[in-house]
């Protein structure tokens, strides 16, 4: 009977010191974040209204679109094609109205039936009150129709966490093949 006790001892201790030994702070996994996570205290959501236009640029001098993968002649609409684009933001319609920041990511004819687009867009800002914050959009674009919408999917600084959507409208009067300008409102909420 003295063996069996003298077992659960040993045993009751080495699970004891293995607890012990393997809850450490030394790990990588045990740093303490300094990103402010939303609580029940911080449920005040705000609602932003965004408004500005970007402008893809596709000249052979100072491109803002390229592509990046090419289908052959064969596959409809251009099914497959990939861009990656880095478009500058501006406040007015004019690519000459100041600029408040970049439309960077890629885009890619996903559709057979007609000229729908998937988008992965960021928007980083530079200029103004919301400066070094993003806006992160994910989407379908079905670019021959206006007021597309796309959801907003997050942000980041003064837009972490956000969720809204974006309305699209090409602006075809002042679009030409070489300077399409697309206007976008986005409304997100965001603590």
């Amino acid at each position: 009977m003295a063996v069996p006790v003298r077992f659960c001892f040993l045993l009751f201790f080495t699970l004891i010191c293995t607890l012990l030994l393997t809850t450490t702070t030394d790990g990588a996994f045990a740093e303490e974040s300094h990103i402010v996570l939303p609580t029940d205290h911080h449920r005040t959501q705000k609602l932003t209204h965004l408004h500005f236009y970007y402008h893809d640029i596709r000249n052979n001098k100072n491109p803002t679109i390229v592509q990046i993968v090419d289908t052959p002649k064969n596959v409809p609409n251009g099914f497959g094609s990939i861009f990656a684009m880095d478009d500058a933001m501006t406040e007015g319609p004019e690519l000459s109205s100041n600029q408040i920041g970049r439309a960077q990511g890629l885009f890619g004819l996903a559709s057979l039936q007609d000229l729908g687009m998937f988008m992965l867009t960021n928007f980083a800002f530079t200029e103004g009150a919301y400066a070094g914050s993003t806006l992160s959009m994910l989407g379908r674009n079905p670019i021959s129709e206006q007021n597309r919408e796309m959801p907003i999917v997050g942000g980041t600084g003064a837009f972490r966490f956000a969720t809204g959507y974006a309305i699209a409208n090409s602006v075809n009067s002042i679009s030409t093949l070489e300077h399409f300008v697309v206007e976008y409102n986005i409304t997100i909420y965001h603590p």
